[in-house]
């Protein structure tokens, strides 16, 4: 099965509502869970102000949960529920509706979890979803769906000290107290980065779109490299025409230098003198046919000789992130033929975006993208659908984690979700593979790295899917 990854960093949910695409965006979760200050009066008569106290985080077990239930996002919210309603069922706990919705509270067992839900498409939207968790006693925040509405819910939840686990991948959003739950660019950069570098790369570039994913991606690939000790890679972010991209590429490329360092046989920069070159007394044509057709001119149409196309040096990185889809992905394609930077001497790479088309990339044979073992996923659909009858939507994955986390560590603890317990070393298993909450607010998700097989063949999974990133040395 493939997935789909997207890069959602400024979208609003009437934004979702009107692209199709949004349905398969990696979004935000971001939730508030509250518990008020407590201040005790000063009791000893002497008149003295009390110290101001600090916010104590929340005690309670029970989870607060933010989606759009209502309004043109109600079945991607919905779907979003149920995935996180499954993780709750499998845990045993009771999932209890709460009092911002027309379903009755069940009132689970003694010392069952529950699951207050809010509307976060209801008057007021996330900020004043999240203010009736707090007030509701939550202890942590499920959602919301996307970085506007993690940003709005963001605030209070944190005043509150409630953990937020947001269905986004906009790593802006994350922060001490609001981890992105979504398979973020700069962690796909990282796996590609290690892995490179495994198999000899050193020098870095990018030619990615100007828009927030190509940045995102830009923006992973300068602190990929500075992290593994890498010098500081080239970005080029293009926007405009396929003639303007060929021409940014050939910059990228050093394309002008290396044509004019070319021979004037049409080879690369020769180091010594080749033997084997053909004599040039013979006719052009039949010297290139003695020395296996590699001459520096071909025959044309009416059987006269043409110069062959210059074969240039290589460019001055060995390895290439890209970042387009679609018809930019197709211009970005033959600027790359353009400038002639092949896969004979750069490693091409790409967002894990490319695993819904792999099998159309014949061009970028042998390229390399980031994603989960789709493998690892079976098992929760085949559960899901048992429970839903139909299949589950991507995100349904990040709410099914998020409750995962929710209620592993509520077993382990005796109050409230603390940080110690959300970023314990283990991790947590999740549908796509083991993932880890750090204490900065990112999440370190098990990727592979998957190699464009080329002829329709879709992709084969090259590195099996792991969190450690770090290349030693």
């Amino acid at each position: 099965m493939t997935r789909t990854y997207s890069f959602l960093s400024k979208a609003s949910t009437r934004g979702l509502a009107g692209n199709g695409a949004g349905r398969k965006t990696g979004m935000v979760v971001l939730g508030a869970v509250g518990l008020a200050m407590a201040g005790c009066a000063d009791q000893s008569g002497t008149g003295t102000l009390p110290a101001p106290q600090e916010p104590k985080a929340a005690t309670s077990h029970k989870i607060g949960v933010l989606l759009p239930l209502t309004g043109p996002n109600a079945a991607l919210g919905h779907e979003l529920l149920a995935g996180a309603q499954l993780a709750l069922a499998e845990s045993g706990a009771a999932t209890a509706q709460g009092p911002s919705q027309t379903q009755a509270q069940a009132q689970g067992r003694s010392g069952a979890l529950q699951m207050d839900v809010h509307d976060t498409a209801a008057a007021g939207g996330a900020s004043a979803a999240v203010t009736a968790a707090v007030e509701a006693g939550d202890g942590i925040i499920l959602g919301p769906l996307t970085a506007v509405d993690t940003a709005a819910a963001a605030p209070a939840a944190q005043s509150a000290s409630l953990p937020v686990l947001a269905f986004t991948s906009d790593v802006n959003q994350a922060r001490d107290g609001v981890w992105v739950m979504g398979i973020t660019p700069e962690d796909q950069v990282e796996r590609l980065v290690a892995t490179a570098r495994k198999e000899g790369r050193q020098h870095f570039a990018a030619f990615l779109p100007d828009n927030p994913l190509g940045h995102a991606l830009g923006n992973g690939l300068l602190a990929s490299c500075r992290d593994q000790g890498l010098t500081t890679p080239t970005i080029v972010y293009h926007t405009g025409s396929a003639a303007s991209i060929t021409q940014m590429m050939r910059e990228l490329s050093a394309y002008d230098t290396r044509k004019a360092d070319a021979q004037p046989d049409g080879s690369a920069p020769a180091q010594t003198a080749d033997a084997t070159a053909p004599d040039k007394t013979l006719p052009s044509d039949l010297a290139a046919a003695l020395n296996g057709g590699s001459g520096s001119v071909s025959p044309s149409t009416d059987g006269t000789a043409q110069p062959a196309a210059a074969k240039l040096a290589p460019p001055p990185f060995d390895a290439l992130l890209l970042g387009d889809t679609g018809l930019g992905l197709k211009n970005v394609i033959g600027a790359l033929a353009d400038s002639q930077v092949s896969s004979s001497s750069v490693r091409i790479m790409g967002p894990g975006l490319w695993a819904a088309f792999a099998s159309k990339l014949g061009a970028l044979k042998g390229a390399w993208y980031a994603a989960p073992d789709p493998s690892s996923r079976q098992s929760f659909v085949t559960r899901f659908m048992a429970r839903n009858h139909h299949m589950p939507r991507p995100l349904a994955d990040l709410s099914y984690d998020a409750a995962t986390v929710a209620t592993t560590v509520a077993r382990t603890t005796s109050r409230g979700y603390p940080v110690s317990a959300l970023t314990r070393q283990e991790g947590f298993a999740g549908v796509d593979g083991q993932f880890t909450l750090l204490p900065d607010g990112r999440i370190r998700r098990a990727l592979g790295v998957f190699e464009v097989l080329g002829n329709g063949g879709g992709a084969k999974l090259l590195v099996p899917a792991t969190t450690k990133t770090s290349v030693s040395g």
